[in-house]
């Protein structure tokens, strides 16, 4: 009797520092992925920039060894489903198909000081239309500033040539052999001109930023009308089945589908969002860094979230072991903290890259404190995986601030998720359970291929590609409550001495700020 041939999802995962690329096989699970890193340029402490190029390169390469895999191990493939870091942004010639400016990544915080002129005039009816104030980053007004001062920018734009579009759009754009310029709602949103009432486009804030129109992408579903694959490309024509923001395809993958479910993922930055429900939420509360978000939108039906974030936790790890070489390695980092079992004076705020929640201050550096001569380097190690889960901690808090309702389950993934010592210290002193979900480090590769597998008919339901989530390990609460709120009263004096001292005393109602991966 011949065993029925296997199906799977070729599965792209773009991320901010690498690009991974697996086969997503039929009983859920994700195959060994093939991964590349990708180089990340910062010219100052204001810019951060990538190559598109290398972004395209490093797919084509990854995608083809994924396929090689199936080939090997008989697998067919229905489709192809992509994640991407959300808000990196690029312009591009259609004719030459090659890139006319550096791609701008979503930590980029060049018109930081620039923006906040607007606030006053723009924060709270932006709020209302796209689920976010002005903020730190804008895409298009990046995109409006290159193509008056980049000369080949401007002849192509001239010619009718040129077309703007975040890392989804150059994907699906090269992948489709230019067939499709489009951008999935959750890569849109990312952008600060998605308009939460219509599905498209928020046009004012669009001739606002001095965005001409004609180069912007058509904003689909995600798992909308996305195109073929050129087999020139990848040797095969596949319909691609879904894209989306890696952060929403987390959120599918590791169990956040119903209002009150959140996930935390752990990757360049630590995002952590909430299901809010088929409606945008109604802002209780004013929390700054907590937008509202398309979790995602599937056959012309939104599924809304709240998302509040830390921009560089992941990236302050490698910088602490790569950059200074304090430690070997995040993980021989998470070694040392398990050794260090009692209380530790030192304390570590990873805001190397400006501070969002609660306090929005995108000019804050970080904060490693607390230092003696009797410190070690497990205590050190404890204290940075502390100042981490206190950011989860203030990151939950803003959500269900502006919720208004408790999150009822918080499922955790991504590289840092995989340390027992930081998974406790976040239950300690969230003061409930924490999840870790199985298989946490393919999140995105998986999401993003569950909600292609449901349209090509591999799972009957969301849900159904995610059962084996029931067993995921839990993380219960073993600090008494009176000490709970005494480590949490000190993380927020840290964070109130340091923000009065680089002039920003307290929240701002009334700004927010947006990311991607």
């Amino acid at each position: 009797m011949s065993r029925e041939r296997r199906r799977g999802v070729l599965s792209i995962d773009e991320g901010t520092t690498g690009t991974r690329a697996a086969v997503v096989l039929d009983d859920g699970g994700a195959a060994p992925p093939a991964y590349l890193p990708i180089s990340v340029h910062s010219p100052d402490h204001l810019r951060v920039e990538q190559d598109g190029t290398e972004i395209w390169a490093n797919t084509v390469r990854v995608c083809r060894e994924a396929l090689d895999w199936a080939a090997a191990h008989d697998v067919e493939i229905v489709g192809v489903s992509v994640a991407t870091q959300r808000a990196t942004v690029l312009l591009w010639d259609t004719v030459t198909g090659s890139p006319l400016s550096r791609a701008v990544v979503w930590q980029d915080r060049r018109y930081a000081t620039r923006l906040r002129e607007w606030e006053p005039e723009w924060d709270a009816h932006l709020a209302e239309r796209t689920g976010r104030p002005v903020g730190s980053r804008a895409p298009l007004l990046w995109a409006a500033e290159e193509i008056t001062r980049n000369a080949a920018a401007a002849r192509a734009h001239d010619e009718g040539r040129l077309v703007f579009g975040s890392v989804d759009t150059w994907l699906v754009w090269k992948l489709t052999g230019g067939a499709r310029h489009v951008m999935s709602a959750t890569n849109a949103v990312a952008t600060g001109a998605y308009d939460l009432r219509t599905g498209d486009w928020y046009e004012p804030w669009v001739d606002f930023l001095g965005c001409p129109r004609d180069v912007l992408p058509r904003i689909v579903d995600e798992d909308g009308d996305l195109g073929f694959t050129d087999p020139s490309v990848l040797g095969v024509r596949l319909p691609i089945l879904s894209v989306m923001g890696d952060q929403h395809a987390a959120m599918i993958a590791l169990g956040a589908h119903r209002p009150g479910q959140a996930m935390c993922v752990h990757g360049t930055g630590t995002f952590l969002d909430a299901v809010a429900g088929d409606r945008p939420p109604a802002h209780r509360r004013r929390v700054p860094g907590v937008l509202t978000l398309v979790g995602w939108r599937s056959q012309g039906a939104s599924l809304f979230s709240l998302e509040g974030y830390a921009s560089t936790t992941g990236s302050a790890m490698r910088w602490l072991c790569e950059e200074i070489g304090l430690f070997e390695s995040p993980a021989r980092l998470a070694e040392l903290a398990r050794e260090h079992t009692g209380p530790t004076r030192v304390k570590f705020l990873p805001a190397l890259a400006g501070l969002r929640t609660p306090v929005w201050s995108p000019e804050t550096t970080g904060v490693l404190t607390g230092l003696s001569l009797s410190t070690t380097r497990a205590e050190l190690a404890r204290g940075i995986l502390d100042g981490f889960a206190h950011s989860v901690c203030d990151l939950l808090e803003g959500v269900e601030a502006v919720m208004g309702l408790p999150v009822t389950d918080l499922f955790c993934g991504g590289g840092l998720a995989t340390s027992d010592v930081l998974m406790s210290r976040q239950a300690d002193l969230i003061g409930r359970p924490v999840r870790r979900a199985r298989g946490n480090e393919t999140a995105s590769l998986r999401g993003t291929a569950y909600l292609g597998g449901v349209r090509a008919g591999l799972w009957p339901s969301l849900s159904a590609a995610t059962v084996g989530l029931r067993t995921a390990p839990v993380f219960e609460p073993t600090l008494a409550d009176a000490e709970r709120q005494e480590a949490r009263a000190e993380w927020r004096d840290l964070l109130a001495r340091h923000t009065t001292a680089a002039g920003h005393g307290g929240p701002e109602p009334d700004s927010q700020e947006e990311s991607a991966s």
